[in-house]
């Protein structure tokens, strides 16, 4: 929410597990003067893959969801990957060691080139780790680089500054990161190592900082260190990228791979005609529940269903719904078990908060609050609450079970006594409106991180907290989890944060849906999975075996 974030969501960009339709990918694809259609077989090396969220543009250091980041991880590497859980294997990175928990020394692979052909330094890491710090820089992993010495807990310098102290060129292929305090280094080579694409100080270093999003290289990166190149985005329809046939782990076994984009209920189909050899997962190419059934009877394929990090929520706009208990109503007038019932067929679970039972940080002694609708009236009269208020509920279109779970809401909600109006919008529309605050209620789901920090949720001005939700006892805590290095003293920090999110509710996390990952028996090396799935990408193969 990935690759690092690569895979995302994880965890999610931020990004961020966020589900939308896409517009309709199918076989009216034209082809274009820079690749091919998607649907042209001149190639038997070529993988076409399933995705139902549109990226929203390609620069690393601010992409607002998991679709972006997953895309880039084909044409961008980052210095580690988290293959398993709290697993790190060597990408740009030959090590990354510390001795003390607070100064590490990472060692590049000195073999790393950028594919216009020149080598991958230590001066492209401290030219990214600058650029994510840089006060006017957009960015949504500012969260990442927090914890090192001289910046904010948003990761940033202080006004008018520009170089980290903390981040030194040892030679060409060495550097030294120091943080705060010492700290807990699964942390750091999670979000520092695996989670931050290296970008190319000889191509943007005379690009302004703040106008880094807006420029050309975000929508069509043209320099990149990833087993594979950007070649097109077909807006709404697919990505095209082509082999590097300079990648320093190998030169790909595919000459091309198509992400194409659709509706959620054409990826099932598009398995079982071979039109796609894999769905992309990770909440950004789910598979109905519904549709579980018709996998199981397809003998063309392979398939799993997995919990994993993920979670869906209703943001709750705290400027307009500033009273906690009107905000505890919501919460008990909701029947998530039926959702998960209903909808997910029972494929999901309900939790309190942003750990599902794949997190170690998730406290199990913090009972999940029940639907209790008499319990919900009860806390609206006591907050004085407004019967002939109406409140929006906004609702991002693609992901069958979110849009559908919108109307068990929209009943339990009235059931309570409230008047709710929903609309639906298209991914970069929920965007815009969740950034300005415009909405009460609004859903949408985030893959983050397998550690616990989720200060860019919960955080005062974090990249994904659109409920303007701000509590100086959750800064404090969220500050305290990031710079503690002791695992117990951990775990007791994010219990407490759990305990002030029940507290508070200052977002409802509804379910985490499992996931059906589906590969085509043609694929000999590939697969969707939460952990390191573009690790390999260049051993990523066809065989024309079913």
């Amino acid at each position: 929410m990935a690759k690092k974030r690569k895979a995302a969501a994880w965890l999610g960009i931020a990004g961020l597990s966020l589900s939308l339709i896409a517009g309709c990918a199918g076989n009216s694809q034209p082809a274009s003067q820079q690749g091919t259609s998607p649907n042209s077989t001149t190639s038997a090396k070529t993988m076409m893959l399933g995705m139902v969220n549109p990226p929203v543009l390609f620069n690393p250091i601010n992409s607002p969801d998991v679709a972006s980041s997953f895309v880039e991880g084909f044409f961008f590497d980052s210095l580690l990957d988290m293959t398993a859980p709290l697993q790190f294997s060597p990408e740009l990175a030959e090590s990354f060691d510390s001795k003390d928990n607070q100064h590490f020394t990472i060692k590049l692979n000195s073999k790393a080139k950028w594919t216009d052909g020149k080598p991958i330094t230590a001066k492209d890491v401290v030219f990214t780790m600058n650029l994510v710090a840089n006060p006017k820089v957009e960015t949504s992993v500012g969260a990442y680089i927090a914890p090192l010495a001289g910046l904010n807990d948003k990761g940033k310098l202080p006004d008018g500054q520009t170089s980290l102290d903390s981040v030194k060129q040892i030679d060409d292929y060495t550097v030294e990161l120091t943080t705060k305090q010492p700290v807990d280094p699964n942390m750091i080579k999670e979000q520092l190592g695996s989670k931050l694409m290296i970008m190319p100080e000889h191509v943007l270093k005379d690009i302004p900082p703040d106008k880094l999003s807006q420029h050309p290289f975000s929508q069509k990166p043209n320099v990149t260190s990833g087993a594979f190149q950007f070649v097109q985005y077909v807006k709404d329809q697919y990505v095209e990228v082509k082999a590097n046939p300079g990648y320093y782990k190998g030169a790909p076994k595919l000459g091309k791979v198509f992400i194409k984009l659709m509706p959620a209920p054409n990826l099932v189909a598009q398995l079982q005609t071979a039109e796609i050899h894999l769905n992309v997962g990770m909440g950004i190419g789910k598979i109905a529940t519904q549709d579980y059934e018709t996998v199981e009877k397809m003998n063309n394929v392979r398939y799993k269903v997995e919990p994993n990090i993920g979670f869906q929520t209703m943001e709750i706009n705290n400027k307009t719904l500033p009273d906690p208990k009107v905000r505890q109503a919501i919460q008990y007038a909701l029947d998530r078990q039926l959702i998960v019932k209903q909808l997910l067929k029972g494929q999901g679970e309900v939790i309190d908060g942003p750990y599902t039972s794949v997190s170690p940080y998730l406290n199990k002694n913090v009972k999940v609050t029940p639907h209790d609708t008499d319990k919900a009236k009860q806390l609206l009269k006591e907050a004085g609450w407004d019967f002939n208020r109406t409140i929006s509920l906004v609702v991002p279109t693609g992901n069958l079970v979110r849009e559908q779970s919108a109307n068990i809401i929209q009943q339990n909600l009235e059931a309570a006594g409230l008047k709710v109006k929903v609309t639906k919008y298209d991914f970069p529309t929920i965007m815009q409106k969740g950034r300005a605050g415009d909405f009460d209620l609004l859903l949408i789901g985030f893959t983050f991180t397998l550690d616990p920090d989720v200060s860019s949720l919960y955080g005062t001005g974090g990249a994904f907290n659109f409920m303007k939700y701000s509590n100086p006892d959750m800064d404090q805590l969220l500050a305290q989890g990031k710079a503690e290095a002791d695992l117990k003293k951990r775990h007791e920090i994010y219990d407490q944060v759990q305990a002030l999110i029940q507290k508070d509710v200052p977002v409802i996390t509804l379910y985490s849906d499992y996931d059906m990952a589906v590969v085509s028996k043609k694929v000999a090396v590939g697969e969707s999975k939460y952990f390191g799935m573009l690790y390999n990408l260049n051993q990523w193969d066809l065989t024309g075996a079913e």
